[in-house]
């Protein structure tokens, strides 16, 4: 079982950036696929971007293709969000995600293991 604790929101202005970490321990973070959701207040929660174990395939929403990347550092047991070009409507609280499987999954359902989340909010 592996244990995931996210960090780094916080408030930003538009058109600012913010770096997300999503933390794990009780197993290597390279036998998972990851991935970062969010959930706005009073909507669903909502896919942001996936990572395959090896890093090296990754799908993001359309909504944050080309300003959201993500990335996993093994040494640090660690996947991270960079998040630039940031707008209003990416405030939302951010959870990070695993899976023990290579394939790639959209749907929170299709995760075992959850991070507590961490706020972002993107002032206009």
């Amino acid at each position: 079982q592996v244990q995931l604790v996210e960090s780094g929101g916080g408030l930003v202005q538009a058109g600012g950036s913010l770096r997300l970490s999503c933390a794990a321990s009780g197993r290597p973070l390279s036998t998972y696929a990851m991935a970062w959701f969010r959930q706005a207040p009073g909507k669903e929660r909502e896919f942001v971007v996936h990572i395959s174990r090896s890093g090296g395939n990754t799908y993001y929403a359309d909504s944050v293709k080309g300003r959201f990347t993500i990335s996993r550092d093994t040494a640090k047991n660690t996947v991270y969000l960079q998040m630039n070009s940031l707008k209003p409507e990416d405030t939302a609280v951010y959870y990070c995600a695993a899976v023990y499987s290579g394939t790639y999954y959209y749907r929170a359902t299709q995760y075992s293991y959850w991070g507590q989340g961490t706020q972002v909010t993107v002032s206009s």
